[in-house]
């Protein structure tokens, strides 16, 4: 049994289109700092002399590429990275990215962020057509069409674009070709971020500007809901190719802001950063809390309580010491053992909170046998009271776009009040930040994100 608390999306994308033959130690670089998106797998394709080659496997980017492996990939201008969390398809080397597919005249290796709500269908039709599917991930469905497109349409940029109209979901999208061509798509919802940087070597796509940032690529621009484009040898060649919308606009999902991107990103033209330290201060306004200390649940939870201490005037401190030395697949095998897992990882600093009334903030409670783990954990280093703020609303309904939680069974906010949250999870009292000061925060409302799963629309 794996402990892990946390929500989760899919996966990160980086691509790189250059005038030099570095592609894939930038795009390893890339995904270095994209691996906070998906720690079970990593993957790297690049294009030697309108050949791919690629290598992936299970593990952090940095286990799965050593030196020897990096070297023992061909130089080439133009690569394509993925790092993967699965929420279609298991946790197996056969699913991590990018999927490479042949064609009469070429190859091509796709990277994908997001979840495509009829991969099934499309998978049932391409396997009547012949097709072999060696995985069970929705991203190898996506490269068997686009290479099965690209056949009947006879060329590159036309078969991408037709088989990105068929798909539905969400699905950020880069695309190498053995042409060299580099291709990004964004699906029409917008519901995944990518973006584009540039520098003197060429032309950069990422799923966050942070990678852009940290590999020398200045940032440029946001990549359009639905849109195609194309690069090839350092430079764009053709934008503004848009593909239909065929679902109600969602837009992106607004869980980027509240905890899957990285603060240093810049998302759809707002700072990931700022808008959480808004979320904070708004987090302080509509839930004071009558306490003498605010501490948070680390990792996540340290920027929302130092954020809520600021807008309460409450003192900040550090409620808790993490183990850092306990990986994601650590494993539980009896209860007992699972029953400790929290204090394992983290274990309250007594000396900090005895007889204190505290303030426990962090980003979300999914299905709330963590959070009482916390809040009991605490009351027995000696809290007096413990009194719990939430910087994102109830999580009430399942995603069909790309976050692990498929079964609102599994959702605590879904089944009870927040009175009986409170109760279960044994605070003296429990906030969540509200829908409208969520939007607040944002500077948007709720038509420019997508947040079923806190209000339930669209599906």
């Amino acid at each position: 049994m794996r402990i892990d608390r946390k929500l989760h999306e899919e996966c990160a994308v980086f691509g790189v289109s250059l005038v030099t033959e570095e592609s894939v130690g930038i795009t390893y670089n890339g995904l270095l700092s994209l691996q906070h998106r998906g720690q079970e797998g990593a993957g790297i394709a690049v294009i030697n002399d309108n050949n791919i080659a690629c290598y992936k496997n299970t593990g952090l980017v940095s286990e799965v590429f050593t030196g020897a492996r990096l070297e023992a990939l061909p130089k080439g201008s133009v690569a394509v990275g993925h790092t993967r969390y699965s929420t279609t398809g298991g946790s197996m080397k056969e699913n991590v990215g990018p999927f490479t597919a042949d064609y009469l005249t070429g190859r091509i290796a796709a990277a994908h962020n997001g979840n495509i709500t009829n991969a099934k269908k499309i998978r049932k039709r391409l396997k009547g057509q012949g097709l072999y599917f060696g995985a069970t991930s929705d991203s190898e469905v996506i490269s068997a069409l686009i290479a099965y497109y690209i056949t009947k349409e006879k060329n590159t940029v036309s078969g991408i674009i037709k088989a990105a109209g068929l798909l539905e979901g969400a699905f950020s999208l880069i695309i190498a070709s053995g042409r060299e061509k580099l291709i990004a798509v964004r699906d029409p919802n917008g519901f995944r971020p990518l973006c584009i940087g540039e520098n003197e070597t060429g032309i950069a796509v990422a799923s966050e500007s942070c990678a852009l940032d940290t590999c020398g690529f200045r940032f440029v621009r946001d990549v359009r809901p639905g849109e195609v484009i194309v690069i090839e040898k350092g430079v764009i060649t053709d934008q503004g190719i848009r593909l239909k919308q065929k679902e109600n606009h969602r837009g992106l999902c607004i869980f980027e802001y509240v905890y899957f991107a990285r603060p240093d990103s810049v998302i759809d033209g707002l700072s990931v950063y700022e808008a959480r330290c808004n979320m904070y201060l708004e987090l302080a306004r509509e839930h004071p809390a009558d306490a003498d200390v605010v501490c948070g649940v680390p990792d996540s939870g340290l920027n929302a309580a130092s954020g809520y201490s600021a807008g309460s005037k409450i003192p900040f401190v550090t409620g808790f010491e993490k183990n850092r030395y306990i990986g994601r697949s650590f494993i539980y095998p009896t209860q007992t053992q699972r029953d400790s897992a929290v204090r394992l990882k983290l274990n309250p600093l007594a000396a900090v909170v005895r007889n204190k009334r505290v303030v426990l903030v962090d980003d979300s409670i999914v299905r709330g046998t963590t959070s009482e783990k916390i809040v009991r954990s605490l009351k027995s280093a000696g809290a007096r009271e413990v009194h719990m703020r939430i910087s994102s609303p109830p999580f009430r309904y399942t995603c069909h776009y790309g976050t692990d939680i498929d079964s609102e069974e599994n959702l605590i906010a879904n089944k009870v009040g927040i009175d009986e949250i409170c109760r279960q999870i044994g605070a003296d009292s429990l906030g969540y930040i509200s829908m409208d000061g969520l939007e607040k925060a944002c500077g948007k409302c709720a038509s420019d994100f997508c947040a079923a799963c806190f209000i339930g629309n669209g599906y």
